[in-house]
């Protein structure tokens, strides 16, 4: 098991400028905007406005922090997602604009190239046991958490090796990456 602290990220921009992301981890490692397999990130959304525009990426979005947003997704309809909201799952390629009633947000974002990856997430809020049995898994903290024996910050992650065992405790975002 790797833990990536959260006080280790930098700050970058969105790719369409409106707002602020930490990159958690990305296949291939360092990988731009436009050239990831698969991306996992946190964003500040302070403002209503457009998302990025991703091609041929599936997107996967948790809110982890804040009153909520209401997102309007080409051919979904508007979504009204919080803290206690199942992660979304719509294309990145999709037109979206988010829009706050109470203030700033964060957000969990996985992204994946279609076709080539798949993902998923959920959300952990009791203590279990969880084996990972996809090609890549992580687990995010969304307040102070547990798993083994790591006592992880909010905000902070491990990805575990393929077949590892691992006993969470904790507010916990589960997150599975495929090859598709």
């Amino acid at each position: 098991m790797r833990l990536l602290p959260a006080a280790d990220r930098t700050p970058a921009p969105w790719k369409n400028g409106g707002g602020t992301t930490w990159e958690i981890a990305a296949q291939p490692p360092g990988a731009g905007m436009d050239a990831f397999d698969w991306r996992l990130s946190i964003a500040q959304v302070a403002a209503p406005g457009p998302f990025s525009v991703f091609p041929g990426v599936d997107r996967v979005l948790t809110v982890i922090a804040g009153a909520g947003l209401r997102l309007a997704v080409d051919g979904l309809g508007e979504v009204l997602l919080d803290e206690t909201s199942s992660p979304l799952a719509f294309p990145g390629d999709a037109p979206a604009a988010a829009m706050l009633d109470g203030g700033p947000i964060r957000d969990l974002n996985l992204m994946v190239r279609r076709g080539a990856w798949s993902g998923r997430v959920r959300r952990v809020a009791e203590a279990e046991q969880i084996v990972a049995t996809a090609a890549v898994t992580v687990l995010a903290a969304l307040s102070p958490a547990r798993v083994n024996d790591t006592r992880l910050a909010a905000e902070d992650a491990v990805v575990a090796e393929p077949g590892e065992t691992l006993a969470v405790e904790g507010g916990l975002l589960l997150i599975e990456i495929e090859k598709a």
